[in-house]
Formats: structure tokens, sequence, C-alpha cells
């Protein structure tokens, strides 16, 4: 009797285990999906460049259509982009291939759509196919790559 009650806890002890892990992933990968769209939405769309730090590590670097985009320059575009009158508007929408956690790394592969309006024109749709690789710091997650291509938009 003392086995199988031994054995009905380890069981349980275990369950309750993988739940709590399987939550903790669940949330981190909602953490990681935020993490992207809000950057986006205030780097890419509003052009806060004071924003930066939110959403990248220091040492950060986005791979764009076979540039590279440091920090400085990240900064740069952003601030001269603000300046502009009549500015363009960028709605930004996801849609998660994969995201994969390890510990305090993790990596997500997705569809980027934008639709880009300005006063008097038509909506323009740009897609790219990205990946990002993320960072857990005392701050919460961090992206620290993007690598972001350019594709044809699928077929409706």
């Amino acid at each position: 009797m003392k086995k199988s009650s031994l054995i009905v806890f380890l069981a349980l002890v275990f369950q309750v285990a993988v739940q709590a892990q399987t939550n903790s992933s669940k949330q981190a990968t909602l953490e990681i999906h935020q993490l992207i769209q809000e950057s986006f939405d205030s780097l890419f769309s509003a052009y806060h460049a004071k924003l930066v730090e939110r959403y990248y590590t220091p040492n950060f670097i986005l791979l764009e259509q076979g540039e590279i985009w440091d920090m400085d320059f990240i900064k740069s575009y952003l601030s001269e982009r603000s300046l502009k009158n009549n500015p363009v508007t960028r709605t930004n929408r996801f849609e998660f291939i994969k995201t994969e956690i390890f510990g305090d790394r993790a990596w997500v592969a997705y569809h980027n759509y934008a639709t880009f309006t300005k006063a008097g024109e038509a909506p323009r749709e740009v897609y790219w196919l990205e990946s990002a690789s993320a960072l857990k710091t005392d701050q919460g997650w961090r992206l620290e790559l993007l690598h972001s291509t350019r594709a044809e938009l699928p077929k409706k």
C-alpha cells in the first residue's frame, strides 16, 4: 500500500511540474510575440527612437535585405523618420510560425505583414519572412537579432 501511495504521489508531483513548465513556456512565448508586435508598433510605426532599449539588447543587429542595421543606424533612421511631414502610417500584423525557448534564450520565425497608408494615396501592403533571436534579461525579453527577407505577398 505504501509503495502504491508513493507512486501516485510521485506521479502527481511530476504532473504538476510538467504543467508548471508548460505554463511557463506558454507565458514566455506570449511575451516574445508581444515583444515583436510592440517593438514594430513603437519603433517602425511610431518612430520612437528613445524606446529602442526597451526592445533590443545593446548589441542588437537587424539583417535587412542584405544590409546590417546596428543600434546607431536604427536610432538615426527612426529619428529622421519622426521628423517627416505627412508621414506614412504603418500597421503591422504577424503570423507566428514557430517559437523555441531554451532557458533564457529563444528564437522565433514569423510572417510580417505591413500596410502603409499615406494621405491621398492607396494603401500599400508589404510582406517579409522573418526570424528573431531573443534573450531574457533582468528587464524582460529583449531582441538581439532580427533577420528580414522581403517576400511576395501570398496569393489570395
